[in-house]
């Protein structure tokens, strides 16, 4: 996925209200611009920080640009925006990348299933069945280790989601949970037992119920973004494993 037009540069103020943050570009100009981020953000900004937005030239828009990403405090790149997940994984999905679900003859995407009146973000059509496949994106790291975390605030519809893949797993039918990592220098990820533990105890039912559970890292730069690799999921927290979780 490559930015166009070209990504601008500039330094976080401070974000607020949630869906707010003011920036002031590399050139000096003050702008209020749209946070497309409705998570915590834990970990994933820092006041000064270096910041990449789009900018619009839609006449009707409130705000002149969207954050894109950010730096983190621990150096690393993290898309802002959440909706790109779901675009980069359809790519990389249609390129082959994510060998795993290869093979499949049509893909349709918010697809209306399950008990709890859910929205799948992916249903793959194969030969022999079809594949429903659920993407989370991840942006929470920590100082210390390359391990990423989801999620990075307590999530409910989270767990639903899960819930409904089970539900589909033990119909024999393919679920799928896949986590979009973007962010850089991640070597793995994991749930976030210390934040959610709801939602951690509901991914382990769910891979006991038979979901399969997927990660892929995406490599970001200014410029352009993709899914390149796979990564190993860890289900379980190490003990010996110090997490410091700054104040929000």
């Amino acid at each position: 996925m490559r930015f166009s037009p070209a990504l601008e540069e500039g330094r976080l103020i401070r974000r607020y209200k949630r869906f707010l943050a003011d920036i002031e570009t590399v050139h000096g100009e003050l702008l209020t611009i749209h946070c497309p981020n409705t998570g915590s953000m834990l970990n994933c900004m820092a006041e000064g920080a270096r910041v990449w937005f789009s900018r619009s030239s839609d006449p009707k828009r409130k705000l002149p640009g969207t954050w894109e990403i950010g730096e983190t405090p621990q150096g690393r790149l993290a898309c802002i925006n959440t909706a790109r997940a779901n675009a980069l994984v359809e790519e990389a999905l249609r390129a082959g990348v994510i060998s795993e679900l290869n093979g499949f003859t049509g893909l349709k995407r918010e697809v209306a299933y399950g008990v709890e009146n859910s929205r799948i973000d992916f249903r793959l059509d194969y030969e022999l069945g079809s594949a429903w496949v659920e993407v989370k994106s991840v942006t929470l790291g920590f100082d210390g280790t390359h391990v990423a975390a989801f999620p990075d605030a307590v999530t409910l519809r989270g767990a639903k989601h899960l819930r409904e893949l089970a539900c589909l797993a033990r119909q024999g039918v393919r679920a799928v949970q896949l986590y979009c990592v973007n962010l850089s220098g991640i070597e793995a990820v994991r749930p976030a037992h210390e934040i959610d533990p709801v939602y951690a105890a509901a991914l382990r039912d769910a891979v006991a119920a038979g979901v399969e559970v997927l990660a892929y890292g995406v490599t970001l730069t200014p410029e352009q973004m993709w899914v390149d690799r796979a990564l190993p999921v860890l289900l379980e927290l190490d003990p010996d494993a110090v997490l410091v979780l700054p104040a929000i």
